[in-house]
């Protein structure tokens, strides 16, 4: 139900509106399989509600360990304005360092409301792409390149 509510409420998360309930199941399933020490994946729940979820992927080249990938942040639409995004960034950022990484990328669709939370969060702009990747409803938009020394 998380990345059905993230896709049809407009983000850019790999699949196109509308998401089926078998390919969202389908999705997680890979997640899970893939989860290990170089893929993390942090759940925030309340009183047995899923709120959101956020993936660290460190990059394996021997030129590149000393950075990760932060990808698909998720909050559910009825969590948005609670602190949520901020709790599961911070986890994140809180587990690069303890893993001695020292930088953090993400990127997200120009425009979107997670383009507003990582600049929040102190996340630097470091550019966009041109006609990167589809919104869920197919429109091809820019992506936003953002950084975060730590």
């Amino acid at each position: 139900g998380l990345l059905q509510d993230a896709v049809h409420g407009g983000a850019s998360v790999g699949f196109l509106a509308p998401l089926a309930s078998e390919a969202a199941r389908q999705s997680w399933q890979d997640v899970f399989r893939t989860v290990d020490s170089d893929r993390l994946l942090w759940v925030a729940e309340r009183d047995g509600q899923l709120l959101g979820t956020v993936q660290l992927q460190s990059c394996a080249r021997d030129n590149g360990r000393h950075r990760a990938e932060v990808q698909k942040l998720l909050v559910h639409t009825q969590a948005r304005g609670q602190g949520v995004a901020g709790s599961l960034m911070r986890a994140v950022e809180g587990e690069a360092c303890a893993q001695g990484l020292r930088l953090l990328v993400l990127d997200t669709l120009r425009g979107s409301q997670a383009e507003q939370v990582y600049g929040h969060l102190g996340w630097q702009r470091a550019g966009e792409v041109p006609d990167y990747a589809a919104a869920p409803d197919g429109e091809l938009f820019p992506t936003v390149i953002f950084f975060k020394q730590l």
